[in-house]
């Protein structure tokens, strides 16, 4: 079987199912993707550049689109290549966002398509407009739903979709829902998993261990759609309630979703500036780990805050269930798909800084109490998001498409 990927930033949702694939002799696979400098054993990197990017004189409802049909292009440019070389795919699999899957069926006619549909955008219901500090006017509304004419197409030309979680699929339209299978990217669970042993070293060489009581919250970016200004009011509280507590908080200062912070700031120097000053013996702000050192402070971690507006799921939030942490997470539909209040985990008003530090609170003050809770939410990675399982489930779907 031929097979191909399209992901601007490889290996992205695919970092297993590629390789996987590629583990079989009867298979070639090769990989699309903007990324130079990172391989997968047995998968062909193929890099495309696209020509320019948007112009500024661009209607801002369209930009994005304008570059996606870029990315469109250059992906184009790199297929027609391929197909000179005599490769003809059996089954694309391409993340649509970025604009890589337009016009992937103009060149290979005759191949099966298989999106991965991560998010699909509204005015209301969804992201925007959710937290009312980003309060969402027409122009954004409008600005939403312009933001899916690539996806829409993506998802119109593909034969079949695959969503990580219900929520997320149930975003896309109705009469196109029926071609979307719900298929988590999958944990492995080997790796990420407890350790009561488990030693996590602060930058000034101090040690945090499981016998601590340690708050964590963790994003790629310190950002309002992650929840942080919503946490950060709720650190000083999280403090007074509890002497003994430390606060590790780690994220970059850039933007994966949403706005910038104004005035040019970080939202890490925003959120300092408004709450004053915290104690850095007791609070710790980090840049981003490296995967082992990360999956340390999970492991010595006694209450994992995750918070997100109604928007895509992070991998964050299953590995910390994963590693066995009690999760404080906020009460929006895709956590509550995964962590059920009181069974697996903890749920608070994402809006409700003094309801998030209560519940961090309890979390710490009850530690024997929420070991149950514990081992209930990685028993929900191994049953319905382990890799082990969902895999096999993606390898099954590809096959039934050649």
């Amino acid at each position: 079987m031929n097979l191909l990927f399209l992901h601007q930033n490889m290996p992205g949702q695919f970092k297993h199912l590629a390789p996987a694939l590629a583990r079989d002799p009867a298979n070639k696979v090769v990989f699309v993707t903007r990324r130079d400098g990172f391989d997968m054993p047995g998968v062909r990197r193929v890099t495309y550049q696209t020509t320019r990017t948007a112009q500024a004189a661009t209607h801002h409802y369209v930009r994005l689109y304008e570059n996606c049909v870029l990315h469109g292009q250059a992906v184009v440019r790199a297929c027609q290549e391929l197909a000179r070389e005599g490769f003809r795919p059996d089954v694309v699999v391409a993340h649509p966002g970025w604009g890589e899957a337009l016009f992937v069926r103009d060149v290979f006619p005759r191949a099966a398509i298989l999106n991965y549909c991560e998010f699909y955008y509204h005015g209301e219901g969804a992201d925007v407009g959710f937290d009312p500090e980003t309060p969402a006017d027409l122009d954004a509304v409008c600005r939403a739903r312009a933001r899916n004419a690539h996806l829409l197409l993506s998802l119109e030309s593909c034969d079949h979709g695959l969503s990580p979680t219900q929520w997320q699929r149930d975003q896309h339209p109705a009469p196109l829902r029926g071609k979307i299978s719900v298929i988590f990217d999958g944990i492995d669970t080997g790796i990420v998993r407890p350790d009561p042993a488990a030693r996590f070293t602060l930058p000034d060489g101090g040690v945090l261990t499981a016998a601590d009581e340690v708050v964590t919250y963790v994003a790629r970016n310190l950002e309002p759609y992650r929840g942080f200004p919503s946490f950060m009011r709720a650190v000083p509280a999280i403090l007074r309630a509890r002497p003994a507590a430390r606060v590790v908080i780690v994220g970059g200062d850039a933007v994966s979703y949403g706005q910038s912070a104004p005035d040019g700031q970080s939202w890490r120097a925003r959120m300092l500036a408004e709450v004053g000053p915290l104690d850095p013996a007791r609070v710790h702000m980090l840049p981003p780990l490296r995967y082992h050192d990360y999956l340390s402070l999970l492991r010595v971690s006694t209450a994992h805050v995750y918070l997100t507006v109604p928007f895509v799921l992070s991998w964050s939030c299953m590995e910390a269930l994963a590693a066995g942490c009690l999760l404080v997470g906020s009460d929006t539909p895709p956590v509550r798909e995964v962590v059920e209040h009181g069974r697996n985990g903890l749920l608070a008003d994402f809006l409700n800084p003094a309801d998030i530090a209560g519940r961090v609170a309890e979390a710490l003050a009850n530690r024997a109490a929420m070991a149950p809770l514990r081992a209930r939410a990685r028993e929900t990675v191994l049953s319905r998001y382990d890799l082990a399982h969902c895999l096999p489930a993606q390898m099954r779907l590809v096959a039934s498409l050649a």
